[in-house]
Formats: structure tokens, C-alpha cells, sequence
């Protein structure tokens, strides 16, 4: 929150951080220093200060100035004026940059400003929307520092799944500021807002923290979630101002007025001082083992991070290391723990994992642990990455490209707060993606951020939401507007189905379920699955349904606090919901699922000619099934057997991009029978590897598949497909950059410096068919084929022969 804070010690202060010498630490001995391919050093930045707005009350900027911030940053302020005028507001610059304030102190101007209490000691009321319970937590800590000199006119109160239930009914009736999430207003708020009268009477602003995170189909579940927010409000007649905050991000107005369905002006110079940041791009080096169709494997992105983050702590810099998923985190965590105590025990237990699924009290402590210093590194699932105020962090550790330049730098911008300098390292993976960017600087220091994607108009997203309005509150034709163009063809459908009823001019839900349980805001697919200790009986945590045939299948290898376990039987039928029991054991082996898919195509909406190829863009139906899993050697990656699985099938009807070649192109392209299914498959592979470049996108959000002679094209077809139901908006993305997005796929194939292919140009990791068939000459040569076709390929064509 804070701009420019006091030092709270009158001690020496330490030295400053020096990253460069941090790194050159880094690289000494064992052939580290070939290791980077790159570094970028980004110069300090001097801030520039502005006047507090007038219309700011005194006691306010009084208390501001007690935890250290003097004079607001230049951007600060006209967010500031934008919000005390009651307009909408998005502040999108860098991390650090305070764009807390800018939202903060609107809301306690106003909630200390808005005249008589009403009969429950509140007229005044304002929201605020975290995406995660850590980061509204912490927005409670730095508020109750910050409010301290007010008094008890400010009752901030965090409202969550945590939250015990003898506290709810005295939040409900007397806390004006109000601290939750979008799935605890989507599934209680809302739907109970009868108990929630007062607070929405007096409701005057809605503040959206870290809303770059509301993208794909989550984005889209948050976007409809708040337009039943704002109709709700309006019926008790409010029409409260939001104020958005994000990471830098292109066009942000248009994404936020996107979420909110409201004209939103933006903010983005960031005129806050920053320090040196020293930023390193990283690859692994190559092994002596061989992987898949003996593939040269590179030592893997989380054994690489480990070791880092265990060689800065040992050094006291306090490192906080970003890893792609909750076992990557532990496993991360566990090597480093070890590496540490061969050399010192004392130092082993001052490093942990951090990631979802851990119970309430678990987060807690390691948030307090990692805010007091006790912790020196620490390895992280996205949910550090949003704003939570870890202050005092020297280094941050990107385990893998985390899928877009926004998120990228959101990451890096853990470090060097409060204008202290800061390394940032991205380690790669090895991948196509990861491979491109740490050889291709530019592509990530000289290209703007990317726009957030989401599609509040998915009928898949608005219909279920749609239900839960009509619960909340009849619905009628002039609500159409609020929820989008689709609603006035999904509201007939949802009445054909039975969802809802008409009486006169309006529809009502009459069913006796909730409608709220219709729609998983986050995607999520179903009930999460319990993991469950067989012994015992004790709940471990949580795992989503979408990842649970891949994730805790029976003998998979679940990770929880460093412990290991292993799956002895994923119950998807039991009568209490699906349930994955484990036993304690250490194996020395991780487990990696393997999937089989086919595709079927519904509808072509959209097709462009590439000479006699053609790029098609459409709704498909995908059907999958989670065939088998890999026993993988934990460090090395070498793997060790597969085992068969029997899980039933899953479909999904979502959007798709698809491209096709002719017998000519084949021809042109030296590409026979023999070599064709592999070529397609390595450029499938390819192409779904460095689709994160220009989507807003993970590599596994979402699914390929190709095929020799597809039955519904009849010609040879690569699909690019969303893993949302209903889409994502990121294969629409990927037609509309396809002509770019393929070059790329195309050069990163043909720079690699393997033979026949490897994890880092053609080889996936999630490939049902292990990786067979695949011939890298050959989608070499096909992509070429397809891209001189295409638009621009003659102009190429010209440049290659000069």
C-alpha cells in the first residue's frame, strides 16, 4: 500500500542489495555461467510526486502519513481524483507501484465522509474483490495498520470460506468494508442478498484487486458474476464506482469496462521509483540421459530452481521462487530443504512450500512466516504472485515462462520492493516455448504486454448465471442489456430445458436447487476431489475435478507439505463426493498421466484460404480419456515404466482452430505416407507449445490433435483446441495471430539444435501417444509449405532466395 515508508528500526540499516554481484555468485564454478543466455539490466527509476486531491479529508492523509507516505506518486493522484468523482477507474503499472492507495483511500474518504449512521452503525459500504483469500488477508493486516488512528468508524472485515460462522451475522450487519473473493459472492453474497440489505443499500465502490487474473473462462465466470452484482445493488439502489487494479497490461480500459461491463477510464504511467533490477534468462543444461526415442533431456526446470533457491538462501538473499504447479512447489521446496542441510541444518528449515490446497491454518502461518523474515526462501504457486505485501524480498525464481509477459513481470516485481535493487531469474523448461524465449530476447524485453482475453458472451458461461439472476431477482427484457448481446438467445433455450419459467414478462427460477451451483466460476468441472489418508482418515486437502484422472489416479505420487504419497484408489462415486485415499510413502520416482483424444468438428464459423490450405476457426467436440501414467525418476526426469489405467471417457464441446493441407502441398513439401502422421504430430505439438506467446494462455489450457486424414475435412488436419467448455477465447486468438503465431512455431523448430526432436521443439509432455509418431524434418517442412501459402508467405519466399 505504501508509497514510501518509514524505516521501522533505528539500528544500522543493511547494505543495499546488489544484484548483479548476487548473480555473479551465482555463476561461479560448475559451468553455471553457461548457463545464461541472457541478461537485461533495467536502470533505476527516480518517482515523481503530486499534491493530495483536495477533496481527501485531513484525518485521512493523517494516517496515511503515519505509516510513512508523505505525498502520493503523480499516477496515484489522478487515479485518486478519477475515483473521488465517482468514476470508474482501472490503475495498471508495475508491481509495487502503490496502486493500492489509489483505491484505499477513495473508499475510507468516503465510508468516514458519507453523513448519519444508519440504525446499523453504517450508511456508507464498499467491496473488495481479491482472487485469493491470502491476498484479501493481507489487504486486512495493511488496512488495520493503516485505519489504527481512525477509529471505529472504518470496520474493515474479511467475509470467506474461512470465516467462522459466529463472526458472519456481526460482518453482515455492521462491517462497511467488506474483504471477499468472487466465488463467496457468486455462491453466498448474492444469492442471500436479502441478509445483506444494508451493506448493498449503502454500497458505493467495488474494488477489483489484481483483475489482469480474471481471464479465459474464469475471467468470464467473474465478468457475469459482477453484472449480477451490479443489478442486485441497483435494486436496492445503489450504483457503486469500480476500482480496478492490474499489472501492466495492454488496453486495460477495454479489459476492465470488458469484466465490469462499465465505461472504465485507465491509469497506466507508472511514475513510482523503482531500483536496479538484474534480470537473467536461464536454461538448463543438457544430461547424459535420454528420454523418449532417445531424446537428449535437459536437467529439469524444477531441480534447476531448486538448487538456485537453496544457493541464494545459503547466502541470506531472501528468495521467493515461482513454480508452475502445487507439486512442482514441494518438490522444489524438499530438494532445496536438502541441499541446504548438507551443508547447513540450521538453514534447511527456513525454506518451505506455499500453494493451494493447504488448510486454512497451514496458508496463515506461512504467510506470517514469509512477512516476518523467518522464512529466507520460499517456493510459490501463482497465489504469491498477485499484490500480497511480502516486503524486504532480495531475489525471485521463475521455474518455466508462467504463459504471458504480464504474469512474467508481475512475478519478477516480488523482489526490489520499496525501491531496493532485485534479481529476477527465469529458469526454462524444457519446452518449445520456454527454449524460443530464453534464445529470443527481445520477445519478452521489447514487446508490449499482451490483453487480457475473456468472453462474458460463452453461452456456457452467461447461461448458468443467467439461472442464478433470475433466482436472485426476476428477470426481464430490460435486463438483457446488463449480461450481453447472447442473453436474448440463451434465455429461450434455458426455458425450453425447464431451467426457467415464464410468468407475464418475466422469468423466475422455480426449481428447488440452488442456481448459483450451476455455474463453477473457477471451471473447475465438478465437486473437487477430498485426499484423504487411508490409515487415518485425515483430510490432506483438496485437488480440482478437472485434474483429478491426472493428478490422483491410483498410483499417482501426490505431494502434501514435503510429504509424499502415494494413491492407493481415486473413488469417483462415493456417496460423500469423489474421494482420492492415500498412504504415506516416499518413492523415488514422480508420476506424469498420459491422454488419448479425438475431435470432431460441430460447426465451421470462420475459414480463410492459404492457397490450397485452409484456417478454420469453429465449435468442436473433444473426447478424452486419461489412458495411462509415467513413472519419471525425481532430478533427472528418466523414466521408468508406464502403467495402464481404466478411467472413463470425458467430452467437452469448446472452440477450436484448424488448419489443412493438400496431396499438392504434400508434394511441394517432400512429405510421403510414411512421414506425413509424424510431421502433423510435431507440429501440433509445436504449435500448441508457443501458442502462450500470443494468447493470454497456459500450455495446458489447452489440447491438440492431428490427424493423417480427418473424417470431417477430409484432408490432413492439425487441431488447436480451448480445454473450457464452451471456449476460452484462446483459440479465436490464436486464429486471428495464426500467420504469426506459426512463423514463430516454424523458427523455433528449425533453431533447435537436436536431431530428430526433443521437449524442447516437438516433444510434449502431456502426449497420450508418448510421442510417437514424430518427425521434426518434416513439420519443418510442412510449416514452411503452409506459411508460404499464407498472406505474407510470398514476401518471405522473396527474402529466403535474396
Amino acid at each position: 500500500m505504501a508509497s514510501k515508508r518509514r524505516p521501522r528500526s533505528t539500528g544500522p540499516r543493511p547494505a543495499p542489495f546488489a544484484p548483479r554481484s548476487a548473480l555473479a555468485e551465482l555463476t561461479e564454478g560448475a559451468d553455471r555461467g553457461t548457463r545464461i543466455t541472457h541478461t537485461e539490466h533495467l536502470p533505476p527509476r527516480v518517482g515523481r510526486h503530486a499534491d493530495w486531491p483536495e477533496p481527501i479529508r485531513p484525518e485521512v492523509i493523517e494516517a496515511v502519513r503515519a505509516v510513512g507516505i508523505d505525498r502520493p506518486w503523480r499516477h496515484q493522484a489522478d487515479a485518486l481524483r478519477h475515483a473521488l468523482d465517482g468514476r470508474s477507474v482501472v490503475v495498471a503499472t508495475g508491481t509495487a507501484s502503490g496502486k493500492s492507495l489509489t483505491y484505499t483511500l477513495p473508499v475510507l474518504n468516503t465510508l468516514l465522509s458519507d453523513g448519519a449512521e444508519g440504525a446499523d452503525g453504517r450508511t456508507a459500504t464498499a467491496l473488495y474483490l481479491a482472487p485469493t483469500k491470502a491476498l484479501a488477508a493481507d489487504q486486512l493486516r495493511a488496512l488495520e495498520e493503516l485505519a489504527q488512528p481512525l477509529g471505529s468508524r472504518f470496520r474493515p472485515a474479511v467475509y470467506d470460506g474461512d470465516t467462522p460462522y459466529e463472526e458472519r451475522e456481526w460482518i453482515r450487519r455492521h462491517a462497511n468494508y467488506l474483504l471477499t473473493n468472487p466465488d463467496m459472492l457468486h455462491r453466498g453474497l448474492l444469492p442471500g442478498h436479502a441478509r445483506w440489505s444494508s451493506f448493498l443499500r449503502g454500497l458505493r465502490y467495488v474494488v477489483v484487486d489484481e483483475c489482469h487474473t480474471y481471464r479465459g473462462v474464469f475471467g468470464s465466470h467473474v465478468a457475469q458474476v459482477l453484472r449480477r452484482l451490479r443489478r442486485v445493488a441497483a435494486r436496492y439502489g445503489a450504483e457503486p464506482a469500480f476500482l480496478l487494479a492490474s499489472a501492466t497490461a495492454a488496453d486495460p480500459a477495454h479489459s476492465a469496462t470488458r469484466l465490469t461491463g462499465l465505461p472504465v477510464v485507465e491509469v497506466t504511467e507508472d511514475t513510482s521509483p523503482r531500483g536496479e533490477v538484474t534480470f537473467a534468462l536461464w536454461e538448463p543444461p543438457l544430461t547424459s540421459l535420454q528420454g523418449e526415442r532417445g531424446a537428449p533431456i535437459r536437467r529439469t526446470a524444477t531441480a534447476e530452481t531448486a538448487e538456485l533457491l537453496a544457493a541464494l538462501a545459503a547466502n541470506r538473499v531472501r528468495t521467493l521462487a515461482f513454480v508452475r504447479s502445487r507439486r512442482g512447489a514441494e518438490l522444489t521446496a524438499v530438494i532445496a530443504q536438502e541441499r541446504l542441510a548438507e551443508t547447513d541444518r540450521s538453514l534447511s528449515g527456513r525454506i518451505a512450500a506455499y500453494r493451494g490446497g493447504y488448510l486454512p491454518e497451514e496458508r496463515r502461518a506461512l504467510e506470517r512466516a514469509l512477512h516476518s523474515g523467518e522464512l529466507l526462501g520460499m517456493a510459490a504457486t501463482t497465489a504469491l504472485e498477485l499484490g500480497v505485501d511480502v516486503s524486504g524480498l532480495d531475489a525471485v525464481l521463475i521455474a518455466g515462462y508462467p504463459g504471458t509477459r504480464a504474469s512474467l513481470w508481475q512475478q519478477a516485481g516480488r523482489a526490489g520492493r520499496h525501491g531496493q535493487g532485485a534479481l529476477a531469474i527465469l529458469v526454462a523448461r524444457d519446452d518449445p516455448l520456454d527454449t524460443y524465449l530464453v534464445h529470443h530476447p527481445e520477445a519478452l524485453f521489447d514487446q508490449p504486454v499482451e490483453s487480457t482475453v475473456l468472453d462474458p458472451d460463452n453461452p456456457y458461461v452467461l447461461a448458468p448465471h443467467l439461472c442464478a439472476a433470475a433466482a436472485e431477482s426476476p428477470l426481464g427484457e430490460g435486463d438483457f442489456a446488463m449480461f450481453g448481446p447472447a442473453t436474448a438467445e440463451v434465455v429461450p433455450l434455458l426455458e425450453q430445458r425447464r431451467l426457467l419459467r415464464r410468468r407475464g414478462s418475466a422469468w423466475y427460477w422455480t426449481r428447488r436447487e440452488r442456481a448459483a451451483d450451476l455455474a463453477d466460476i473457477r471451471g473447475q468441472g465438478g465437486r473437487p476431489v477430498q485426499v484423504v489418508e487411508q490409515d487415518t482418515g485425515r483430510l490432506l486437502g483438496t485437488v480440482d475435478a478437472a485434474a483429478a484422472h491426472s493428478t490422483v489416479h491410483d498410483g499417482a505420487v501426490h505431494l502434501h507439505q514435503g510429504r509424499g504419497y502415494v494413491v492407493r484408489r481415486l473413488d469417483l462415486d462415493d456417496p460423500g463426493g469423489p474421494v482420492a485415499l492415500v498412504a504415506a510413502e516416499e518413492p523415488p520416482w514422480t508420476t506424469m498421466a498420459r491422454d488419448v483424444t479425438s475431435v470432431s468438428v460441430l460447426e465451421t464459423e470462420t475459414e480463410v484460404p492459404w492457397g490450397g490450405s485452409r484456417l478454420c476457426f469453429g465449435s468442436v467436440e473433444v473426447t478424452n480419456q486419461v489412458v495411462s501414467y509415467l513413472r519419471r525418476k525425481l532430478v533427472t526426469g528418466e523414466v521408468l515404466g508406464e502403467t495402464k489405467l481404466d478411467l472413463p471417457p470425458r467430452t467437452l464441446r469448446t472452440r477450436a482452430v484448424w488448419w489443412t493441407v493438400t496431396e499438392d502441398q504434400l508434394d511441394s513439401a517432400r512429405i510421403g505416407p510414411e512421414v506425413l502422421p509424424g510431421a502433423l504430430h510435431a507440429a501440433e505439438h509445436a504449435s500448441i507449445g508457443m501458442l502462450p506467446l500470443f494468447a493470454t494462455c497456459d500450455r495446458w489450457d489447452i489440447g491438440g490433435v492431428s490427424v493423417p486424414l480427418h473424417p470431417d475435412t477430409l484432408l490432413p488436419t492439425v487441431f488447436v483446441y480451448d480445454g473450457h467448455p464452451g471456449g476460452a477465447g484462446f483459440a479465436e486468438r490464436a486464429f486471428g495471430t495464426a500467420e504469426s503465431w506459426l512463423l514463430a512455431t516454424r523458427d523455433a523448430v528449425a533453431a533447435c539444435e537436436c536431431r530428430d526432436g526433443c521437449p524442447s521443439c516437438v516433444q510434449s509432455p502431456k502426449c497420450g501417444n508418448g510421442n510417437e509418431p514424430l518427425h521434426k524434418a518434416g513439420a519443418l517442412r510442412l510449416l514452411t509449405e503452409l506459411l508460404d501459402a499464407a498472406p505474407g508467405g510470398p514476401a518471405r519466399a522473396r527474402d529466403r532466395k535474396e
